[in-house]
């Protein structure tokens, strides 16, 4: 059977699991004309047809960037046709053929060839057709590193914050994820980002991460996208072209599937942040983020119900998409008040409907 043509070794990494320590959150913007109010702080209101008064929103509580880290990086966009030259062992393990790969790879990496040092390290490190081997795959990753293979120096620098296979050595990792992010790994690019926001508090931190951020999400990671729509819109110094792109941005990170994008982007179009109100597309990006489960999505849906913003005015369902953040834990006197003033069959109406609902 033919080797494909097979792209160089470091796209195998694109998607891994990023293991740097957490910081605090990207600060959000603040909508000077909201329609939505933050839950627990709106007053009591009971079901109506009109548009509720403006107040401000404060940033979203669902699952920001610094919470992502530890969690498996989006996978990135499908890569361009490959007309370079074909790697034979690479080819190999594109197909399943692991073994094959590692044979093809092995003479490569004895004589210090990085790609294939990397190939190795990734089939020891998951086990792909041999007993998995975390000591002898850090060994492999950590050739490459030294060899300069970005994707490589990524791997490496996250095994060496674990401490698996080899002893933890954070300044070391802290180097290879510098090094790995300037080499353009996109992954490390947002990781490197990351710890920059984490040890540098402020706008300083952000305007230092800015540029790792924005590399990155060119590249399709869509916690990355997710940083910059959020940096754009709260640095108060970036030029206008880039603060006009920040709702562009947010619809990327939701539609990749990031739920707290989709949140904030529901917020920013019934808010109108970053370009003109809609409150069609709000109610939608909400309500498809809380039937991914996103609990203050399902809060904020309850009032877009309850005020028949973006959708009519529905006390059922308003009343299910409360019932459901509240077991979740978000309190919100004034939805407990509406869902205290309806009537027993629309609560009975809500709780079954809540009882059926799955995450979508």
């Amino acid at each position: 059977m033919p080797i494909l043509p097979a792209r160089p070794l470091k796209y195998i990494l694109a998607s891994v699991t990023a293991l740097v320590a957490a910081g605090p959150n990207v600060a959000l913007a603040q909508a000077p004309d909201s329609v939505i109010s933050q839950p627990g702080t709106a007053p009591a209101s009971t079901f109506r047809t009109d548009r509720p008064s403006a107040s401000d929103v404060g940033p979203s509580d669902g699952v920001g960037v610094f919470d992502r880290m530890g969690a498996k990086l989006p996978d990135l966009p499908p890569e361009k046709d490959y007309k370079g030259p074909i790697d034979e062992a690479y080819g190999a393990f594109q197909r399943g053929y692991y073994l094959t790969a590692m044979d093809k790879a092995l003479p490569r990496a004895q004589l210090g060839d990085p790609a294939a040092q990397t190939l190795i390290g990734e089939i020891l490190s998951q086990g792909l057709g041999v007993k998995k081997d975390v000591k002898n795959a850090a060994f492999w990753y950590g050739k490459a590193a030294e060899g300069g293979d970005a994707a490589a120096m990524f791997k490496y620098a996250l095994i060496l914050m674990e401490g698996e296979g080899v002893p933890r050595d954070k300044v070391k990792a802290d180097d290879y994820m510098h090094k790995a992010a300037e080499g353009g790994n996109p992954s490390a690019e947002f990781n490197w980002a990351q710890l920059l926001v984490a040890d540098n508090p402020g706008e300083k931190g952000l305007k230092l991460a800015l540029p790792f951020y924005e590399k990155s999400a060119e590249q399709g990671i869509a916690d990355s996208q997710y940083a910059v729509a959020q940096i754009y819109a709260t640095l108060k110094d970036l030029p206008e072209e880039k603060k006009k792109l920040a709702r562009e941005w947010m619809a990327r990170a939701a539609r990749a599937g990031f739920d707290t994008a989709q949140l904030d982007l529901g917020i920013w179009l019934v808010n109108g942040v970053g370009g003109p109100k809609d409150y069609v597309k709000g109610f939608e990006w909400l309500k498809l983020a809380a039937n991914g489960g996103n609990v203050v999505a399902q809060n904020k849906l309850a009032h877009l119900y309850i005020n028949a913003i973006g959708t009519a005015p529905n006390p059922v369902e308003a009343a299910k998409w409360y019932v459901l953040s509240r077991r979740a834990g978000l309190a919100d006197p004034s939805l407990e008040d509406f869902y205290l003033g309806i009537e027993d069959d629309q609560q009975k109406a809500a709780i079954e409907a809540a009882n059926k609902f799955r995450r979508r």
